[in-house]
C-alpha cells in the first residue's frame, strides 16, 4: 500500500504519552496508521520530523478575525496565514465583525469569506443580544459552533442582553445542545470605575488596567455560573485572566455544572507591569493581572479548572494602539493584539520552565478545545481514522522575536515582541495538505474547510 503522506522519524505526542522513532500515515485527508516509523507504509510524499515532537493539530477557539467588515484588520485569509505560521490548524471566529454575526445570513457571509480564503480549518461563533432570542434554533442550523455574550464592554461595542433576556437564551441555547461562551466582565462595574479614572485624569495604560478590577471578572462568572445551575445550560468562560476568576470557575465545576474555561497565553506570561513596560501595546481587555493574580491562575490551570489555553488573537493597527506614543492617553488606545504565531512558543517556553508537561500542552491546546466545541476526535487527536492535522514542533529551538512585522497578520503589534521563547512549531498539516514548512507558508488560500460539531 501506498499513501499520500508519511511523516516519519519523530516522537508522536499525544495526551495519553510519547511514541519516539515514530510517524503517521495519511491517505485522503485522513490519518490512517500510526507507529514505528519502520513499519509505516511507502508513500508518494514523505517528510522528516528530524527527531521533533509530532502533535495533534492545535486548535485555537477564540481568534477575532475581523472579516466581514474589518478586513482592515485583519481578514480570514490573513488570520489562518498566521495560524499556519503558529502551528495552529483550527480556528474559530468570534462574531464582533460588522455585520455582527447575528443572523443566519451573516453567519453564512463569514463562512463564505472563510471558504473562499482561509488556510486552515475553521468556523464561527455567533452573538447572542437582547435582539435575536428568536434566532437561536436557525442559527444552530445555520452552523453556529457555539454562541457568545458580551456582558461588558468590549470592542465593537455589542450590547449585552438584560439577566432575563440572559436566562432565556440559556434556556434556548440549552436545546440546541451547544455550548454558550461569555466575555465576563461586570458592565456597571467596569463602566462607573471608567468614568471615575477619566474624569481624575488618570489615562496611563496600567489606569485601563486598574479600571477593569478582578472584581468585575468575578462576579461576572458567580453570576453566570448562577444561572446556567438554574437552566442547566452548557457554558465556557473566555480569556479568563485572573486567579480569582480561575478559582470561580473551579467552585462551579465542584457544584457539578458543566462550565468549562479557557486562559490566553499573555495571561500566563506576563504580569501588570509589562504595561509600565510596553505601554498601549500590552492593553487588552480583561487586562493582564499582577504577579498574586497571575501565580493564582497558573495553580488553577494545573489543578484543572482551566480547561484550555487560546490567544484572543486581535489585530489592530498601530495607529489604534498608539505605537507611535505607546505611553500616550490610554483611553485613546484600542484593546487586543495578535497571538497566533506566539501561542505554541510560549506553551513550549512553559514546558522547558517545569510548567507544564509536553503531554499537557497537548491536552490543552489541542485535545480539549475539540472537546469543549464538540470537535473531538476529529480534531485535537491523532487518532486513526480522524482528519490529519498534525503540528510538528521542535521543542528546543531558542529565538526571540526580533520584530513583530515579520509575523503573518495584517497588522503585528504584540507585547511579545522582544520575548525569547523555547520551541516552535516547523510544520503545520491540516488534513493532509502542508499548509506550513521549512519557515513559508506553502498552503493555497481556501484549503481551510468549516468545521463542524459532532
Amino acid at each position: 500500500m501506498t499513501v499520500d503522506l508519511v511523516i516519519h522519524n519523530g516522537t508522536v505526542l499525544t495526551p495519553a504519552g510519547r511514541s519516539p522513532n515514530s510517524g503517521i500515515a495519511v491517505q485522503d485527508d485522513t490519518i490512517v496508521a500510526v507507529g514505528r516509523s519502520d513499519q509505516l507504509p511507502s508513500a508518494r510524499k514523505t517528510l522528516d520530523a528530524e527527531g521533533n515532537v509530532i502533535a495533534p493539530g492545535v486548535v485555537d477557539c477564540h481568534i477575532h478575525n475581523r472579516e466581514p467588515g474589518l478586513e482592515y484588520k485583519e481578514d480570514w485569509e490573513s488570520a489562518t496565514r498566521a495560524a499556519a505560521a503558529g502551528g495552529v490548524t483550527t480556528v474559530v471566529g468570534m462574531p464582533n465583525t460588522d455585520p455582527v454575526i447575528d443572523r443566519p445570513e451573516h453567519l453564512e457571509l463569514k463562512l463564505e469569506r472563510g471558504d473562499a480564503s482561509a488556510h486552515v480549518d475553521f468556523g464561527s461563533y455567533v452573538v447572542v443580544t437582547s435582539k435575536n432570542l428568536d434566532h437561536i434554533p436557525a442559527l444552530d442550523e445555520a452552523g453556529a459552533l457555539g454562541y457568545k455574550i458580551f456582558l461588558g464592554s468590549t470592542v465593537g461595542d455589542v450590547p449585552p442582553p438584560n439577566d432575563g433576556e440572559i436566562l432565556e437564551a440559556m434556556e434556548r441555547i440549552r436545546e440546541t445542545g451547544k455550548r454558550l461562551g461569555f466575555h465576563e466582565e461586570n458592565g456597571e462595574i467596569i463602566d462607573h470605575y471608567t468614568r471615575q479614572f477619566q474624569e481624575a485624569g488618570k489615562n496611563r495604560p496600567i489606569d485601563h488596567a486598574h479600571s477593569r478590577p478582578v472584581i468585575a471578572e468575578q462576579e461576572a462568572i458567580e453570576r453566570m455560573l448562577t444561572f446556567a445551575e438554574e437552566t442547566g445550560a452548557k457554558i465556557h468562560m473566555f480569556h479568563v485572566s485572573s486567579g480569582s476568576g480561575a478559582e470561580a470557575v473551579a467552585r462551579g465545576k465542584e457544584r457539578g455544572i458543566d462550565v468549562t474555561a479557557e486562559t490566553c497565553p499573555h495571561y500566563l506570561w506576563f504580569t501588570e507591569s509589562v504595561l509600565e513596560e510596553k505601554g498601549n501595546v500590552a492593553r487588552i481587555q480583561p487586562p493582564i493581572r499582577d504577579a498574586d493574580q497571575r501565580e493564582r491562575l497558573w495553580t488553577a490551570f494545573q489543578t484543572g479548572a482551566i480547561d484550555c489555553v487560546a490567544t484572543d488573537h486581535a489585530p489592530h493597527t498601530p495607529e489604534e494602539k498608539l505605537v507611535g506614543d505607546p505611553f500616550g492617553n490610554t483611553w485613546d488606545a484600542i484593546s487586543g493584539f495578535v497571538g497566533l504565531e506566539t501561542e505554541v512558543p510560549a506553551l513550549l517556553s512553559f514546558v522547558e520552565q517545569g510548567r507544564l508537561t509536553l503531554e499537557e500542552w497537548a491536552y490543552h491546546h489541542a485535545a480539549r478545545p475539540a472537546q469543549v466545541w464538540g470537535l473531538y476526535p476529529q480534531k485535537g487527536s491523532l487518532q486513526v481514522g480522524t482528519d490529519a492535522d498534525i503540528t510538528v514542533v521542535d521543542p528546543d529551538f531558542e529565538w526571540t522575536l526580533e520584530d513583530a512585522s515579520e509575523l503573518h497578520s495584517k497588522n503585528c503589534v504584540t507585547p511579545f515582541e522582544g520575548e525569547t521563547f523555547t520551541g516552535k512549531a516547523v510544520t503545520t498539516v491540516v488534513r493532509g495538505e502542508v499548509v506550513y514548512d521549512d519557515g513559508e507558508v506553502v498552503g493555497e488560500p481556501g484549503h481551510g474547510a468549516r468545521v463542524e460539531p459532532n
